[in-house]
């Protein structure tokens, strides 16, 4: 019965046929699933090297902090910001310490790169920082060059201050590193604000016009220090 074999090999084709679309169907199903799978992996792990980058980042950021307590006499306290203001204009940013922590209100704060701000309200567990380029903050500055005296007003411009009141005559320029002189009390002497960008004279004005930029990374500093000063640790 040979002849009969061609003729039930043709009977069958057709049910291997629906067997091998049946199987190509399940083998794409298959990989779409993988293919799935593989791809939400692949964004995790990228969503977890970015949470790593991020963090290599701010590790660097913090050494920078630290590095820059070298040579300070001062006691300090590293404090986190874990707020900022919604307003514009109003420069104010809450830190994750408060008079649990011995914060006080009118204490100076830094960041890795300059003056920062002070506290201006605090709590048990928190304290609200006003920025040096807040409208309402002025800090008494000296220019390193030459010891002239002046003060630092905010502007609700992060990157600009002005400094009032000074006569055509005084001796300052643009480039010049403007730091926090002591006067006042607040402020602890030696450390960099700002420096000045632009020395201008209307005609006819009594005053000349300067603008300088902050040292601090007033709109990007997560991490910042607090800084405690002799006559406060004294009193402590």
């Amino acid at each position: 019965m040979q002849w009969a074999e061609p003729l039930y090999i043709a009977s069958e084709l057709p049910n291997h046929l629906t067997r091998w679309i049946q199987g190509s169907t399940s083998s794409d199903d298959e990989l779409k699933v993988a293919n799935a799978q593989l791809e939400a992996e692949n964004l995790v792990l990228k969503g977890k090297v970015q949470r790593l980058v991020s963090l290599a980042i701010e590790n660097v950021r913090l050494r920078e902090l630290l590095n820059s307590t070298s040579l300070l006499e001062e006691k300090v306290l590293v404090g986190e910001i874990i707020s900022v203001s919604a307003i514009p204009q109003s420069h104010h940013v809450v830190l994750n310490k408060g008079m649990d922590d011995g914060v006080f209100e009118g204490q100076a704060v830094i960041d890795a790169k300059g003056l920062f701000g002070q506290v201006v309200n605090v709590s048990d567990t928190s304290s609200q920082v006003l920025l040096v380029s807040d409208i309402r903050h002025a800090v008494p500055v000296q220019v390193n060059r030459n010891g002239v005296r002046a003060i630092a007003e905010g502007t609700g411009d992060f990157y600009r201050l002005t400094i009032p009141n000074i006569a055509p005559t005084t001796d300052i320029e643009e480039g010049d590193i403007l730091s926090t002189s002591g006067l006042g009390g607040i402020f602890p002497v030696g450390y960099p604000v700002a420096q000045v960008t632009s020395v201008e004279h209307e005609k006819g004005q009594p005053y000349l016009t300067i603008e300088a930029r902050p040292f601090a990374l007033l709109d990007r500093s997560r991490h910042v220090l607090l800084l405690f000063s002799r006559e406060y640790q004294n009193e402590g």
